[in-house]
């Protein structure tokens, strides 16, 4: 489980992030994977929106947890196709009722972008290696932290998912059909 992933009750809410650990790594210059200091190549995890934000808002990563985050995480492996429907947080943390009255659980209202992103297909997202010297925070007029700076030097791009082509899934659902199999469910 990545070290910024959100847990309650000693359970992890798979998709959620714990927003203090997530200000810790960005401030801190930590891997949002393994919660250790960054050294000397850092990996920037990017979509095409933050790109033209200029700023993302994950933190950045070692060559090697990049390595297991591709493995592990179902948006950047591909085996999410699409966001989920529900918010993540729809009724409370990690999904289950919380046994302690006087638990500080985080706000469960749904976030900001879900509507936007509901059921949408996932994005594309590429890895964006730079040297230390570039790992800059971002933030807005409030000086409220956004996340890391993209208007900055990069040493190398990597593709890491490719979303499938807009109509593709709906094509391959019509085969699965004629082919007399079911239709693939493999939204999150």
């Amino acid at each position: 489980m990545p070290w910024i992933a959100f847990t309650h009750d000693g359970h992890v809410a798979f998709g959620g992030v714990d927003q203090h650990k997530r200000h810790l790594a960005l401030t801190r210059c930590l891997c949002q994977i393994c919660g250790q200091r960054l050294g000397e190549r850092i990996y920037l995890l990017v979509r095409p929106q933050d790109v033209r934000t200029r700023w993302a808002s994950e933190p950045g990563v070692h060559p090697e947890c990049l390595g297991y985050a591709k493995q592990h995480c179902p948006m950047l492996n591909g085996q999410a196709s699409h966001y989920r429907h529900s918010p993540l947080l729809a009724t409370h943390p990690a999904g289950r009722p919380c046994p302690d009255p006087d638990c500080p659980c985080p706000d469960t209202t749904t976030p900001k972008d879900h509507n936007a992103r509901s059921g949408q297909p996932a994005d594309d997202w590429d890895a964006w290696l730079i040297n230390p010297a570039n790992y800059r925070l971002k933030v807005d007029p409030q000086h409220d932290l956004l996340g890391l700076d993209l208007d900055i030097n990069v040493l190398k791009i990597r593709p890491i998912r490719r979303t499938r082509h807009a109509g593709l899934d709906e094509k391959l659902d019509l085969i699965r059909q004629l082919l007399g199999l079911p239709p693939s469910n493999d939204q999150v």
